[in-house]
């Protein structure tokens, strides 16, 4: 079963004796531009009436960096997935031998080919008899808001944003989630992205002035805006600009006219995007008045500030779609993707 490596990061197989008789386990993988999460879920009776803990039991979990290909490329990516699915099968002090299903939802995964390339070199690295799914990362992050289900809208909103959605007979649809170049607006890069410009408006004498240029230097300890250029150049790795949200939230809160246009028109551009996936596949109906799920993951989206986004966002959708039931997720998304395959397994059991 073992693999030949260079870099043998399973040779802790060989060491390791299952005990017990080998709990069946389910591995749920959410990769991102930020981090890569991989958690490891028993397995869970298939009986008809019997459904997962909730929140569901998660042995262990291991973290590592960027798996997005088209930040880091495909090498660098596919490495770290290896990596993080090794170090939580370390951690549960368990093998491949005893995974029943693999689930990644991995950001970047935008095409069938970009899918069919990443499920062939999975399964290469698992036993044949083991089920193996590759899914957009905002598959998971649904799923981690209706327990594997798919059904209804995502919007994820954090480094990069993108709204997707199922129709219960299987139909999907998305809108965002091209990347910085292409349009993630609304998207923490792209909140960070109007700022660092607005700062630089403001230092040509091309914008108005705003708190947002004494709070970006403090935070990122310059001197004077055109050293922003270097900094920004420098690195211009998407997270690394995404961080400086929190600063503009906080400029927001106190009152800067600048940074509270940056932030509402970040809330027409999510709310927009998951417009787009509504009409699209009519999960709200004819009238817009139906039911329908909008779970909310992401760092953008969090709750508890005086200038909470996504609050805004559910109140600007609401007025189109008062059927939507906003869903702020108990578990994250790679127990969402672990859910999901255990889902696909009880049906076809």
């Amino acid at each position: 079963m073992k693999r030949e490596r260079n870099e043998g990061i399973w040779d802790f197989e060989q060491g390791i004796l299952l005990e017990g008789g080998g709990q069946e386990l389910i591995l749920g993988l959410d990769g991102g531009t930020t981090s890569t999460v991989c958690i490891c879920m028993p397995m869970f009776s298939f009986d008809d009436d019997c459904l997962p803990p909730d929140p569901p039991t998660v042995l262990a979990r291991a973290v590592a960096g960027c798996s997005n290909h088209n930040s880091v490329g495909e090498t660098a990516a596919k490495e770290t997935l290896e990596h993080v699915m090794a170090d939580a099968l370390l951690m549960s002090g368990s093998t491949r031998a005893a995974v029943r299903a693999v689930c990644l939802a991995v950001s970047g995964v935008n095409h069938p080919t970009d899918q069919q390339r990443i499920l062939s070199w999975l399964r290469a690295i698992f036993p044949n008899d083991v089920k193996c799914f590759v899914h957009n990362d905002a598959v998971a992050a649904m799923a981690s808001g209706t327990m594997g289900k798919l059904h209804g809208c995502v919007l994820i909103a954090g480094t990069g944003t993108i709204a997707y959605g199922y129709t219960e007979d299987g139909r999907e649809a998305r809108a965002s989630g091209a990347g910085p170049v292409l349009g993630d607006w609304g998207s923490g890069y792209g909140i960070s992205a109007m700022a660092l410009t607005s700062v630089i408006r403001a230092y040509d004498g091309r914008g108005p002035q705003t708190m947002l240029t004494s709070r970006i230097l403090h935070e990122l300890e310059l001197s004077s805006p055109d050293e922003l250029i270097g900094w920004t150049y420098a690195d211009p790795s998407w997270a690394r600009i995404a961080a400086l949200v929190p600063v503009v939230v906080s400029c927001a809160e106190a009152g800067d006219e600048v940074a509270n246009g940056i932030l509402l028109d970040a809330v027409q551009e999510l709310a927009s995007s998951i417009k787009a996936v509504v009409c699209r596949l009519g999960l709200c109906g004819a009238d817009g008045k139906e039911s329908c799920p909008l779970v909310m993951v992401g760092g953008v989206l969090q709750a508890n500030r005086k200038w909470d986004i996504g609050k805004e966002v559910i109140s600007c959708i609401s007025k189109e779609f008062p059927g939507m039931l906003p869903i702020r997720p108990k578990v994250e998304p790679a127990v969402g993707a672990a859910l999901l395959a255990w889902n696909v397994l009880k049906k076809q059991s």
